[in-house]
């Protein structure tokens, strides 16, 4: 039985439009509410948001609280081991804005001059 590579184990948790950025919010914010997540990603649908939550607590990288009243409250954190990410995400929106900056000056692409001309957005420190 072939072993998987530990790279293609770390791109699994990372794998998916929307992993990346709900992560970028809980870092930003700390705990939240299902329902402030969905509106921090209005372009995420509830499915998809439940189902990358879900995967990203399995790795024990989100942890998910859920309290006993009603209306129920379910809140979403960052684990320990999940600020472990924290540089990986650092360095990935850093080269990711030096990479817009790079194929405007490369191609002159307008939909990347406006990465160019914003101030760098630094992944929030846990």
């Amino acid at each position: 039985m072939p072993t998987i590579c530990k790279f293609e184990k770390a791109l699994e948790i990372l794998t998916g439009k929307w992993k990346p950025v709900i992560l970028l919010r809980l870092f930003a914010n700390g705990t939240m509410r299902f329902s402030e997540i969905q509106k921090a990603i209005p372009d995420i649908n509830k499915k998809m948001l439940a189902q990358q939550l879900k995967e990203l607590e399995h790795n024990d990288i989100v942890h998910r609280e859920v309290y006993s009243q009603v209306p129920p409250k379910v809140e979403y954190s960052i684990t320990a081991y999940g600020h472990s990410l924290h540089p990986v995400l650092q360095t990935l929106n850093d080269w990711g804005e030096g990479h817009a900056a790079h194929m405007s000056r490369l191609h002159g692409e307008e939909t990347s001059t406006e990465a160019v001309d914003r101030p760098q957005t630094p992944v929030p420190k846990p």
